[in-house]
């Protein structure tokens, strides 16, 4: 088990993606505490908000990956592609499914004033917008090029 954790901490392209996720979590956090003045640690593990952690995590691999293998090579391609479908799904499909629960929980709000419904809401904050994929996408960049300065 050491060996493995040792292999992959030595591994350029996990350890950026790896911080990616972490550096964007934790601003993520640190957002929310400035705006609302609340420590809430389910930050950590939530969906949405800004800077897109799914964005910084695989723009880190994909740049990781076309910094140690080339950027004309297929693994890169590949890991780029990858990127941009998570990409596109954080700021489309994922942002859509929040609005509908946002509806959802509207409609289930207004009908639990008139009738004994259950109160349990559904999650609303699941995808980005675009100013927040993009600068998720950013900051992943960014913490490549300083993972590879600093391991290489």
């Amino acid at each position: 088990m050491n060996d493995t954790a040792n292999s992959l901490f030595a591994n350029p392209a996990f350890v950026s993606a790896f911080f990616g996720w972490l550096i964007a979590q934790a601003l993520k956090f640190l957002f929310h505490y400035i705006n609302s003045r609340r420590i809430d640690f389910y930050i950590f593990v939530s969906t949405g908000g800004m800077p897109s952690s799914h964005s910084a995590m695989v723009s880190a691999l994909a740049t990781s990956i076309g910094l140690t293998a080339g950027w004309n090579s297929p693994i890169f391609a590949l890991a780029l592609g990858f990127a941009l479908i998570v990409m596109f799904d954080a700021q489309s499909f994922r942002r859509a499914a929040g609005q509908q629960a946002r509806l959802l929980n509207q409609i289930v709000e207004q009908l639990f004033k008139e009738h004994h419904l259950s109160e349990g809401k559904l999650v609303e904050l699941l995808g980005h917008t675009r100013y927040e994929v993009f600068f998720g996408m950013l900051l992943g960049i960014l913490i490549a090029f300083f993972v590879h300065g600093v391991m290489t």
